[in-house]
């Protein structure tokens, strides 16, 4: 498989470059925004991770200008989490986002997911049950009935439900929520988990947010 790597950072460019040639991929980088778009264009990559703030041409620029030509997925790279930030992306067509500093592991799993199912954009609206999360006006949802969510509530859910029927560990959740290293003797993530719950599930008798014993926490409606 072959990645493209736009990243104007050397220390985390060569990190990257290094890292997923070690892991198998043929990879390239390219440290501006101009040289990584005629890269992504000129050639067959399968996937391209994009830095979004490049030297001459930032990444919303390149995705933009990629996708009049090419459905090549993208992975964005982001030093925000912000809500603004995401929905930008969605709508310029990128895949998958991570915030930086990320884990290599945490990005290796996600390309090969990515890589794994293709071009296909993330939903930018996400409906489980009667439950609807429009993440491009940050509105939830249930039975028509609308929820009202904190921006960490609204993020803790989004992150389960794009991972749907998938177990996340409090250590990712508290990674890709709150930015932060779980400590086992953190209790935020469970504590944000019981507000979720009872905003999404306790009125209603079908439950969307599960706890897997010994391993985290996922959303489906499958009990």
């Amino acid at each position: 498989m072959r990645i493209l790597v736009v990243e104007d950072e050397p220390k985390t460019g060569n990190h990257l470059l290094q890292g997923l040639q070690e892991a198998g991929f043929d990879a390239a980088l390219a440290r501006t925004g101009p040289e990584g778009l005629r890269l992504a264009l000129a050639e067959d990559y399968d996937l391209v991770v994009l830095d979004v703030m490049l030297p001459a041409m930032d990444g919303w620029t390149v995705l933009r200008s990629l996708r009049e030509r090419k459905d090549t997925p993208v992975l964005f790279l982001t030093a925000r989490d912000d809500i603004p930030d995401r929905v930008r992306g969605l709508e310029l067509g990128a895949d998958d986002y991570l915030v930086k500093p990320f884990a290599f592991a945490e990005l290796l799993a996600r390309l090969r997911t990515l890589l794994r199912r293709g071009p296909v954009r993330e939903e930018a609206v996400i409906r489980i049950a009667d439950a609807e999360i429009d993440v491009l006006r940050h509105r939830v949802t249930r039975a028509g009935q609308r929820i009202d969510l904190t921006p960490k509530e609204f993020a803790l859910l989004h992150l389960l439900a794009r991972r749907r029927g998938e177990v996340l560990s409090r250590r990712q959740i508290a990674a890709q929520v709150w930015d932060m290293n779980f400590d086992s003797d953190t209790n935020v993530v469970d504590v944000a988990i019981r507000r979720l719950r009872a905003k999404l599930d306790d009125p209603w008798p079908v439950k969307l947010v599960h706890t897997v014993r010994g391993i985290g926490y996922t959303v489906d409606d499958k009990t």
